[in-house]
C-alpha cells in the first residue's frame, strides 16, 4: 500500500512512552516501522521498506568506502530502531529518540510525505511558524528552475 503521509494531529504519549499511531496510517505500517532520528529535532516514523529506500537513496552515488558514506551509514543505522505496532496501534518511543526530539508527553504527529515525524508539540508550533515564514523565500528560487529541469 503506497501512502502519502500528510496532515498533523496532536497526541499524548501514554505512561509507557508509547505513541498511538493515527488510525488512517496503520494499514501502511503493518509490515513494521523504523523509528529514527530525523535531521530536525524530531523522531521519524517510517514504514520499514520506506526506510530501506531512504537509506539507499541517501547513499546513492557515494563511494561506500568514503568517509562521507561511512558516516551516513553509521548515523542512519545507529540512530534507528525497528518496531512494530501493537494490537492497539501503539509504538514504543525509545529513550534516545525521545531525547533527540526533546519529546514530552504532548506531541504532534506530522505527515512528511514518505514518513511521519513526531515533534514536541510546542517545538512543532515554533518550527511550523518559521517554515511558513521561510516558504516564500524558498519558493522564490523556483523562478530560476524550468519545468523541464524537474
Amino acid at each position: 500500500m503506497d501512502t502519502s503521509f500528510t496532515g498533523q494531529a496532536e497526541y499524548t504519549l501514554d505512561a509507557k512512552s508509547r505513541l498511538t499511531v493515527p488510525a488512517r496510517y496503520r494499514g501502511s505500517l503493518e509490515g513494521g516501522v523504523v523509528l529514527a532520528k530525523d535531521i530536525e529535532p524530531c523522531v521519524a516514523l517510517w514504514p520499514s521498506a520506506g526506510y530501506d529506500d531512504f537509506r539507499r537513496s541517501a547513499l546513492q552515488g557515494v563511494h561506500p568506502l568514503s568517509q562521507r558514506a561511512r558516516k551516513i551509514k553509521t548515523f542512519l543505522a545507529a540512530n534507528s530502531q525497528p518496531a512494530a505496532l501493537d494490537g492497539a496501534g501503539r509504538v514504543p518511543m525509545p529513550t534516545f529518540l525521545m531525547e533527540h526530539g526533546s519529546l514530552g508527553r504532548e506531541v504532534t504527529v506530522v505527515g512528511a510525505g514518505d514518513h511521519l515525524q513526531v515533534w514536541d508539540r510546542q517545538a512543532w508550533a515554533d518550527y511550523n511558524r518559521q517554515l511558513a515564514e521561510d516558504i516564500f523565500t524558498i519558493s522564490e528560487g523556483f523562478d530560476d528552475i524550468t519545468a523541464d529541469a524537474q
